[in-house]
């Protein structure tokens, strides 16, 4: 059963609470067989203004394809208040849930590009999920520790602390 990876996110409501029922509700989902959660972080927002974000990465196996996990985080995301403002990129929001990268698979298409284009940039989605895959590696095979190297390197405004 192939593993897919996933950010999850929140600055709005109550986020700690809402990535747990966004967990729990991915971990009851069918096609769904496990799923590991890493701790909870507190992220300054990027590219965006706001309150601080909370953060962590799930990893999941899963039958589903890529696009029906896909849209199975939408219909989550949506079920927990999730507005996507027309032209607004990174919108303060309730809930988002990102697919970072599904097992073996390195692909564009005009709904999903899988790696995410943009979680190399981003520690608020490399340090969570460094805690559950220590060893993962990008389909270049750098290790996720170098990748997180390289960020602290080239941008020192993300700033990342572990709260749970």
């Amino acid at each position: 059963m192939p593993r897919a990876w996933i950010s999850l996110g929140a600055n709005l409501g109550r986020p700690q609470a809402t990535l747990t029922a966004a967990a729990k509700a991915l971990e009851q989902s069918e096609g769904i067989a496990h799923l590991r959660l890493s701790s909870f972080y507190s992220t300054s927002p990027v590219d965006s203004s706001g309150p601080d974000y909370v953060n962590a990465a799930a990893a999941v196996d899963t039958n589903c394809s890529p696009e029906a996990l896909l849209k199975l985080l939408q219909r989550i995301e949506y079920a927990h208040g999730r507005v996507r403002p027309a032209g607004v990129r990174n919108a303060p929001r309730t809930l988002d849930l990102d697919l970072l990268a599904y097992e073996g698979e390195v692909r564009s298409t005009d709904g999903l590009t899988l790696p995410h284009p943009r979680m190399y940039e981003r520690l608020f989605v490399l340090v969570p999920l460094a805690e559950i895959e220590p060893n993962w590696r990008s389909p270049a095979g750098l290790p996720i520790a170098e990748l997180i190297e390289q960020v602290i390197r080239k941008d020192s405004t993300q700033h990342i602390r572990k709260i749970s």
